[in-house]
């Protein structure tokens, strides 16, 4: 049964662990690890039904390599890639092309979350496009120290494992609140 809870999630430090990133001569990751617990928490969130979408700054072949390296590309519905897009988070262009794959409308906004681990570029980003921000704060490679408001996430998680539970959570509270 699909949920109701919509998921775009980042891949950098959100999914892959960028500190494993190999890339070739042109700059293209050819190999890069999972953070630990990644792949359990994509593949169970996506048999629970949730319906993911990666929203992510790159290039579109790194993530095509990264992800059937790690077996994991089948678990995105769609791929909002800057590179394709033309625009980098925080644009809304990305979350607005994301919107669109997933035929999703304004009125949908209220069942959407962005994962990411980057304050400036995911939560500003999701905060100012009116959907619900959730960072991830494993890296160490990122400041994830709100400058302003819109750099504050509306929930924090520290490994991957910790968004099982909240997306429940979120999907439980959209069922009781009667919102489709």
């Amino acid at each position: 049964m699909t949920k109701k809870l919509i998921i775009f999630t980042d891949s950098g430090d959100t999914i892959i662990d960028e500190g494993t990133e190999i890339r070739d001569e042109n700059g293209i990751v050819i190999h890069a690890e999972l953070i630990p617990g990644a792949e359990e928490t994509l593949k169970a969130l996506y048999d629970s039904g949730y319906i993911i979408a990666m929203v992510a700054d790159g290039e579109e072949q790194s993530f095509t390599n990264v992800y059937e390296e790690n077996g994991l590309g089948y678990c995105f519905h769609t791929r909002t890639i800057s590179q394709i897009v033309g625009f980098q988070k925080p644009s809304r262009l990305m979350f607005q092309d994301a919107m669109e794959k997933n035929h999703l409308t304004e009125e949908d906004k209220k069942r959407v979350v962005m994962i990411g681990n980057n304050v400036k570029k995911d939560i500003a980003g999701a905060n100012r496009f009116g959907i619900t921000s959730i960072l991830i704060d494993w890296s160490p490679r990122y400041d994830m120290t709100p400058a302003d408001e819109w750099e504050r996430p509306d929930y924090t998680v520290h490994e991957p494992k910790e968004l099982l539970a909240l997306a429940e959570r979120l999907e439980a509270e959209l069922t009781k609140d009667g919102n489709v």
